[in-house]
């Protein structure tokens, strides 16, 4: 019996068919039990996962909803910052002008009363240390401003211009419209011609703001939301009861920047949802209690175990029956052995059958991945030699022979393929479609030179696509067919994918080793697109004899043309540029050169653009890929970016020149009954008798002197209305010493003596008292009076 076991294993551990199938019995039952034994981590990951999505996306839209709100306060601050009253507050010498203070009591009050969000707007003054508020008013010193503890932020700024805090109100400082307690806060840098001047605060309203953060109730997990700012406080939350502050600090205290994570906290597991907020840096925290999450996971576990068992007695009798069927080809082919008296003692064929199909599905495989990935890296071989990472004639030569096996000796043409205008290509279809556009182009060139050509596409990036051309025949006509093609396909390009391409063409070299060289005839040829306009073809024998003209370039008219944009002169600033591209046109310069003043010229453009418009002009890139462009467009572009800077630095001018007399104008109101003179007016505005006269009289249509003296001869209407007081009293109140030049004045104005206008004033409102007591006793007794 022993003994017959011992043959038994002897014979099955021999034979290669049994072995397969106690392996193939053996990895089946481990693969179960590792399934079976991982199968609660598994459903507590997918759990996890299905359970997160959710958490993150709420925690998403809360994020977005809080930064959509600050961003807009942030544009209410910016708005606050740029306002007249406002700059005159912070500007001017006499701040608590009656007219100024109302001016912006009123836009805050319109800007509150607007915004859900808001609760008060404050602006300091760094400088003097003085405040306007809504609802608090003017304060001339932060002494006296209930709610000034926050003025030490401006320490914080650095180089932010926006800061969001929570911040703590003292009792009676939030002027009756909230308690005290904490406020949350955006301060807002106020920049005057480059000083640190004041700050913006607008305080806003928590409920409000963190409205969203609320989440549905959806199920019984344990689960809560934190808002931590960037020094670890908690903003925010909403918690179901059972996470204290100690839980949130230790978890966003974790290193690292995952957004999900599993995380103990005093003998509990909780899963962690965690985003940072790109705006204001804050980290909006989501807990959920797992204990209760993977109750059910437990018990999947503990059946899953169970099937397990009976799963491995069925995978070892599938397992049997799968060997009787699957060896049956072997054992034809030991039969066909024998057949030919070629069985070998000893040894089955398994083997020989396995290493036949695993040769063969090698051999197709690499087939196949040299065909796909010969184009590849035939493509990457033109590119290093661009970029020079292929520099030496003997290596390009050598990498030539690898790639190009099945390429003749014919010539070899480097042809540079670039997108007209392609700023404006970039901005028109998404950045995604850009690689698909490309890859379209090369697609279509390739087609198109097929029949005739032997070709290969490389991406040089941006806006260049290569192709390197060899006939297929040869022929007398090489270059004249190549001509034809590149504008056939640039005229099928244009048809089907509606954009233009122009092309720069080398010459014909018959060495690889040449490359290089052809590629920057290419590009040569392909730069006098500058002149040519687009969906150009441009050989290099067409171009390759131009010399430019013996006139040197000059950049004199850059000067010229700063000074008129900054003098605000719009039709100078034009015609400058336009005699540019005109001399441009006739200098007849290498494209190189040309484009070199041309970005230069850009960037002094960007430059004064930059002074007055810091964001607009740096998002804005119009002047990187005038390489592009044509020459009328280039000029088209400098012209229109020449009237846009012209036309802000005039109105500049003028808005700064009409402050000037409206504090001209405050300066008369405040000083009517005192006898000073234009000196005086002008020495208040800081400039010179001649320069104030002169933007008085263009700004307000009057002259200093006449519009004073109707401000006086209006106030002096009032009194004689409103008060008893004699006239010559109020003759003195207006400025006038004798009573005499007083009544020659007002009578001018007015074109009546001030006793006159008293009574004729007076006569006026006697009749209209009589009027109205007549009424209110006929309506007394019953009678409709009409209107």
């Amino acid at each position: 019996m022993v003994q017959s076991l011992k043959k038994w294993l002897a014979y099955t551990l021999t034979n290669t068919q049994t072995r397969l199938v106690l392996f193939l019995t053996v990895s089946v039952c481990i693969i179960i039990m590792g399934v079976s034994a991982t199968s609660y981590y598994t459903s507590k990951s997918v759990l996890q996962s299905e359970l997160s999505e959710p958490q993150h996306q709420m925690l998403q839209i809360s994020m977005n909803f809080i930064d959509d709100y600050i961003e807009k306060a942030d544009q209410i601050a910016v708005s606050v910052a740029l306002h007249a009253n406002v700059y005159t507050f912070l500007t001017a010498d006499n701040q608590n002008s009656y007219a100024n203070i109302s001016g912006i009591y009123e836009f805050f009050s319109t800007l509150i009363g607007n915004t859900s969000y808001i609760d008060s707007i404050y602006v300091y003054d760094m400088e003097r240390g003085s405040f306007v508020s809504m609802p608090q008013g003017y304060s001339s010193s932060k002494v006296t401003f209930p709610d000034s503890e926050w003025v030490g932020i401006a320490e914080e700024f650095g180089d932010q211009k926006m800061l969001v805090r929570k911040r703590s109100v003292p009792p009676g400082a939030s002027g009756g419209i909230r308690n005290a307690g904490s406020e949350l806060t955006l301060f807002r840098k106020v920049l005057i011609q480059g000083e640190f001047k004041g700050i913006v605060a607008i305080n806003l309203k928590e409920e409000e703001l963190f409205a969203r953060l609320h989440p549905p109730h959806r199920s019984e997990l344990e689960r809560a939301r934190f808002i931590v700012d960037l020094d670890g406080d908690i903003l925010y939350s909403v918690s179901g009861g059972g996470f204290d502050a100690a839980l949130v600090q230790d978890a966003v205290s974790q290193p690292g920047e995952e957004s999900l994570w599993d995380f103990r906290h005093n003998g509990v597991s909780y899963l962690v949802n965690r985003l940072v907020s790109p705006l204001t840096g804050w980290q909006y925290v989501s807990f959920v209690s797992q204990d209760s999450l993977l109750a059910r996971s437990k018990h999947v576990r503990d059946v899953v175990m169970s099937v397990s068992a009976a799963a491995l007695l069925l995978g070892a009798l599938t397992v049997v029956y799968i060997q009787s069927v699957a060896f049956r080809p072997v054992r034809r082919i030991q039969r066909l052995f024998r057949q030919s008296n070629r069985d070998i003692p000893n040894a089955d064929l398994l083997h020989l059958e396995r290493l036949t199909t695993e040769l063969l599905s090698d051999h197709a495989q690499l087939s196949q991945l040299i065909r796909q990935t010969m184009p590849e890296a035939s493509s990457k071989y033109l590119f290093d030699i661009y970029m020079g990472n292929v520099s030496s004639i003997r290596e390009m030569r050598e990498k030539w022979s690898s790639y190009f096996q099945d390429w003749t000796d014919e010539p070899l043409t480097f042809v540079v393929v670039s997108i007209d205008r392609y700023e404006a290509w970039a901005r028109r279809y998404p950045s995604a479609d850009h690689s698909l556009l490309k890859f379209a182009i090369a697609n279509v060139t390739a087609e198109l030179f097929s029949p005739e050509w032997r070709t290969v596409c490389a991406d040089f990036g941006k806006d260049k696509l290569a192709l390197l051309l060899q006939p297929k025949r040869a022929s007398e006509r090489r270059e004249e067919a190549c001509r034809e093609s590149c504008r056939h396909a640039a005229e099928v390009v244009h048809r089907m994918l509606g954009f233009s391409v122009s092309m720069g063409v080398s010459a014909a070299h018959a060495d690889a080793g040449k490359l290089k060289q052809a590629m920057l005839e290419a590009e040569n040829a392909l730069g006098y697109r500058l002149f040519r306009g687009y969906g150009s073809v441009i050989l290099f024998d067409e171009v390759s004899d131009h010399e430019p003209s013996a006139a040197t370039m000059k950049d004199q008219w850059l000067d010229d043309l700063t000074g008129a944009i900054e003098a605000g002169d719009e039709a100078r600033s034009v015609a400058i540029v336009e005699r540019m591209a005109e001399e441009l046109r006739a200098a007849g310069y290498y494209p190189f050169d040309t484009l070199k003043l041309l970005k230069s010229s850009g960037e002094r453009l960007r430059r004064i653009g930059l002074r007055e418009d810091a964001e607009d002009w740096a998002e804005e890139g119009p002047f990187e890929e005038l390489h592009t462009l044509s020459l009328d467009d280039i000029a088209s572009l400098f012209t229109s970016k020449a009237a846009e800077l012209s036309e802000r630095y005039r109105s500049l001018m003028e808005s700064k020149d009409f402050v000037l007399c409206l504090g001209m104008v405050e300066f008369m109101k405040r000083h009517l009954g005192q006898p000073i003179g234009i000196q005086d007016i002008a020495d208040a505005a800081g400039v010179s008798v001649s320069l104030a006269s002169q933007l008085f009289k263009q700004e307000m249509d009057e002259t200093i002197y006449g519009y004073f003296t109707k401000l006086r001869m209006d106030r002096a209407g009032e009194l004689l209305v409103e008060t008893e007081e004699k006239i010559s009293d109020i003759a003195q109140k207006v400025g006038y010493q004798h009573e005499n030049s007083f009544i020659r004045v007002f009578r001018k104005y007015k074109n009546i003596t001030p006793g006159k206008y008293r009574e004729m004033m007076k006569f006026r409102s006697d009749a209209a008292n009589v009027e109205l007591r007549g009424r209110d006793d006929l309506e007394s007794k019953g009678n409709r009076v009409a209107p």
